[in-house]
């Protein structure tokens, strides 16, 4: 099965060259590269669980549209489970995913957090920006547990997610993270990428 590479990343938006038809695309994490008709994305989470979560809205911020939501409410969605740092795998006809256990190389295994986040642009200079305007674009091959694609899908958020349980540790705990299982990608060279699948949904 012919398959491409894929990857996630928080940023500013870059310009990219537009990719040549059937031609196999790398968006893995990172560097990434543009899908016919698809914004590149990636997403670092930053050194520490530093998202504002106090003095937000109860629950009925589910039923918030996410074009609507103030920056501070938008930021707070990301539960910092890393797996948006996992290098993907997806069939160019059918667009369908698989994760792997292969890691972006900025990403810190023990907090699922970004490694060089102030300047991850020096490594990962491909990094856009996941908004309200892209993420329908964007939201098929983010994780299926991720608040921005749940909510992007009118689906509310579990009770381990930060803004439910109160704490970032809720994450960890329900086994929700890739805390302590991912390989770093400068250890696997990219034709093995498929060896390290992991099974299941994310």
């Amino acid at each position: 099965m012919d398959l491409r590479q894929s990857v996630f990343c928080l940023g500013e938006p870059e310009a990219t060259t537009p990719p040549q038809k059937n031609t196999p695309r790398i968006h893995a994490a990172p560097p990434t590269l543009s899908l016919p008709d698809r914004t590149p994305y990636s997403l670092l989470m930053a050194p520490q669980d530093t998202k504002a979560r106090t003095g937000q809205r109860d629950r009925n911020r589910e039923r918030v549209p996410q074009k609507n939501m103030p920056p501070k409410e938008w930021e707070a969605l990301c539960d910092g489970c890393g797996k948006c740092c996992l290098n993907k795998l997806e069939d160019p006809e059918t667009e369908e995913v698989a994760f792997t256990r292969v890691a972006c190389r900025l990403l810190d295994d023990e907090t699922c957090r970004c490694a060089q986040y102030d300047i991850r642009h020096q490594f990962v200079p491909e990094c856009v920006t996941l908004s309200p305007k892209n993420i329908d674009q964007i939201a098929y091959w983010m994780p299926a547990t991720c608040a921005y694609r749940l909510l992007h899908q009118g689906t509310p958020l579990y009770d381990w997610h930060p803004l439910i349980s109160g704490t970032a540790q809720s994450v960890h705990d329900a086994g929700m993270s890739v805390q302590g299982w991912t390989v770093p990608e400068f250890e696997v060279d990219e034709e093995d990428w498929e060896d390290h699948i992991v099974e299941g949904i994310l």
